[in-house]
């Protein structure tokens, strides 16, 4: 059954005007008082609409990036109290993820934009009304000379409008168009600077006090060609100057030329930047701090989750993990807001999607995304490295990044209890698997292709991006781990999984054959291998392989060398095999490398290098440094699951039996923790008294039932709050 927008037709502007975003535009006859009016809307590209100049709805950067060439959300918005006789409805359309540069090296190149639109009126004495999108728009200019994603917005007030006639119909697929799906996304926040800076070199620059997502609101004036002129930085260099290196081609610049006319308001409208601190390059004397504000922008989730202890650096910590994922929960989940990359990786989202759906409610976002995944995944099986894949068919099928497929849908069916996560990703899941199962040289093992192995491992040879992990070992991990979610996703849809059981059995057989050597220890002796083999139950006698996961992070002075890959499994394997206080050294180690290492040089978000600054003040690079790359906030979900104890139990997923088993230690001194479930609050809080006995509260929600197990024993409970 097709919908009324898609009776509508594709329009665009009718000649080539370059960058200039076009505004098509379309006077209002009505032929009543309206009882109702409904306006149904897409583009190519982003579109901001309005009628008589009032913006329609709250959606920015509508309608959302999806995998356009077979998914295309609209949006329905009731104007009713906005539509009237003689009102003029308008849609500007900017490139946005459509049609501008995607990608470091311009992956995806510059497309034509178009809108669809459909205004559906009801009139009080029942008869109907439906404006389409058609030649009877007209199209004109903006003001808007040129609107990026990477590069900013450029803005002339002073340029008329000039009228490009009708609007040019495009013979597009409208069959794309699907309703909304994600969450959509909005202003949630905004902050005023904390401080105003002269740097060394002389620059006016505004401290927000926070790296974030989003723009800058000002309250702009100025006489007639006066021009104010914004640039962005996240950290300042080691002598306090504006540090912009790390954005690499993106200019992330906000040019304005003001026509005299008095005070405005101003902020982009198709771009966004990842900030912490603004450079007034150029700027009216008239204005001041006070005109400029920094509007926090990401997909509308609402909070879910609280963490709090007796350790202010970890409270600190945890605060930079909430910013990390509102900077990149921004439609898609990204790995980065600021540079010329901001992609949905595939394997950022799968280390973090527990977490995610503890600290907020993930669940619509993450349906839409991962109905994109299905779209991108090919016919063998294979999964971009992003989604939407805008880097090309053959950036596919990396292990780890491309197990998202497993990995997310069973996190979220644990979270939330909605089957649709299973029954709608199982056939990805399954061809997933099933593409491992062909494509290695061997049947139970995957011993080439081309994967990130430990991305970023602090072992790293020489010159490499890569840790020292054999490749093989980490893909044979992921494999058998895979091959579990999806025997764990069939069977909780009633399916018969003997035949993966007996996979999965062969696939760990052949893993321990060829990657634990005679001495006892695997092949690859790295961190990250012991964490992957006891957290994916890949040995059967865990003790000797803790110890050594154990004594190699003692022999490194209590500190990681993880990178990606090993790093969200490395506490969890120690505190699950008997090295709880060995994982919370770990948690507080200040020194580099460490989760705390960054806070204590200040901090916000998470970094995408454990040393992205150094203590020095010096950068690790300026080639893939982002100090807002939200993987490493992995360690999260040990926060709530392991220090807290807050767990679900996966034969009563969405929290509807809730087991408490809290591991606690006196270094925290207290710890609180709740997650907000459908079924309501659960929390979790301990404290040591005077005495050094342990004092904990649970709370359980109304139709759920619970257990918590302290000290070797286990007390069911009941509906309520309990001190124990």
């Amino acid at each position: 059954m097709t919908h009324l927008i898609q009776q509508a037709a594709f329009i665009s502007a009718p000649q080539d005007i370059g960058t200039v975003v076009p505004c098509f535009i379309r006077p209002l006859s009505l032929k009543g008082p309206l009882r109702r009016a409904l306006l149904h809307i897409s583009a190519l590209g982003m579109y901001a609409a309005a009628i008589d100049g009032a913006r329609v709805g709250r959606f920015v950067f509508a309608p959302g990036w999806t995998e356009y060439d077979s998914r295309l959300q609209f949006q329905t918005y009731d104007v009713t109290a906005q539509a009237a006789e003689g009102s003029v409805l308008t849609v500007m359309v900017g490139e946005g993820w459509w049609g501008g540069r995607m990608g470091w090296d311009g992956q995806k190149a510059r497309r034509r934009t178009a809108l669809i639109a459909a205004l559906q009126l009801e009139y009080e004495d029942g008869r109907c009304e439906n404006i389409l999108t058609d030649a009877s728009w007209r199209a004109a200019t903006t003001p808007i000379l040129s609107s990026s994603l990477y590069d900013g917005e450029t803005v002339d007030l002073c340029a008329p409008s000039r009228d490009l006639g009708p609007a040019k119909v495009l013979d597009l697929d409208r069959s794309i168009l699907i309703p909304q799906e994600g969450e959509e996304v909005r202003e949630m926040l905004t902050l005023s600077p904390a401080q105003e800076l002269t740097t060394p070199k002389g620059e006016r620059v505004l401290d927000f006090g926070q790296n974030l997502t989003g723009y800058v609101r000002m309250r702009a004036r100025g006489a007639r060609g006066e021009q104010v002129q914004l640039s962005f930085a996240e950290v300042l260099d080691r002598e306090g100057n504006f540090y912009t290196e790390n954005m690499r081609s993106a200019k992330n610049s906000i040019l304005l030329t003001l026509n005299g006319e008095g005070e405005i308001e101003y902020a982009p409208t198709f771009s966004f930047q990842g900030f912490r601190y603004v450079r007034l390059d150029q700027c009216p004397q008239c204005m001041s701090a006070q005109d400029f504000t920094a509007v926090v922008v990401h997909s509308a989730m609402e909070q879910t989750g609280r963490f709090t202890c007796g350790v202010d650096l970890v409270n600190q910590l945890y605060q930079n993990i909430l910013w990390g994922q509102r900077g990149n929960f921004l439609d898609v989940p990204t790995d980065c807001p600021q540079r010329d990359e901001r992609l949905g990786w595939t394997g950022d989202a799968q280390v973090f999607a527990r977490t995610a759906s503890y600290n907020f409610r993930v669940d619509r976002f993450f349906t839409k995304w991962l109905h994109d995944l299905n779209a991108a995944q090919d016919a063998q099986g294979r999964i971009p490295h992003v989604i939407p894949n805008v880097l090309g068919p053959e950036a596919v099928a990396s292990a780890a990044w491309a197990d998202v497929c497993t990995i997310v849908p069973w996190q979220l069916y644990l979270t939330y209890g909605q089957l649709h996560f299973l029954t709608d990703q199982f056939d990805s899941a399954r061809k997933w698997v099933d593409y491992m199962h062909r494509a290695g040289s061997s049947e139970f093992l995957w011993l080439d292709g081309t994967h990130f192995g430990d991305w970023l491992g602090l072992d790293a040879p020489e010159c490499s991006y890569k840790g020292s992990t054999d490749e093989s070992l980490i893909a044979g991990a992921f494999f058998a781990l895979s091959t579990g979610n999806l025997i764990k996703m069939g069977r909780a849809l009633g399916k018969d999984m003997s035949e993966y059981a007996s996979l999965l059995s062969s696939v760990r057989a052949a893993w321990q054959a060829r990657y634990v050597a005679a001495d006892g220890r695997l092949t690859s002796d790295t961190q990250t291998a012991y964490a992957l083999a006891l957290a994916f139950d890949l040995v059967e006698d865990k003790a000797p392989f803790a110890a050594r996961l154990a004594q190699k992070i003692r022999e490194n002075g209590d500190r990681l060398q993880t990178g990606f890959v090993g790093t969200p499994y490395l506490l969890r394997a120690l505190s699950e095999n008997g090295y709880t206080d060995l994982a919370y050294t770990l948690l507080l180690q200040k020194e580099f490398p460490s989760w705390l290492f960054p806070v204590t040089l200040g901090a916000t978000t998470m970094w995408e290098h454990w040393d992205g600054l150094k203590a020095d003040g010096s950068m690790w690079s300026p080639d893939m440094n982002s100090f807002n790359h939200y993987a490493y906030g992995a360690v999260g979900e040990w926060l709530f699951n392991v220090c807290a104890g807050i767990q679900p139990d996966p034969e009563n997923p969405g929290f509807r039996r809730i087991v408490f088993a809290p591991q606690p230690d006196v270094r925290m001194g207290r710890v609180s923790a709740s997650i907000q479930t459908e079924r309501g609050l659960v929390a979790s809080a301990w404290a040591y008294d005077g005495d050094g006995s342990i004092r904990y509260t649970f709370t359980v929600p109304q139709g759920c039932t619970a257990c918590a197990r302290i000290g070797g024993k286990t007390v069911e409970l009941e509906p309520g709050t309990h001190v124990l």
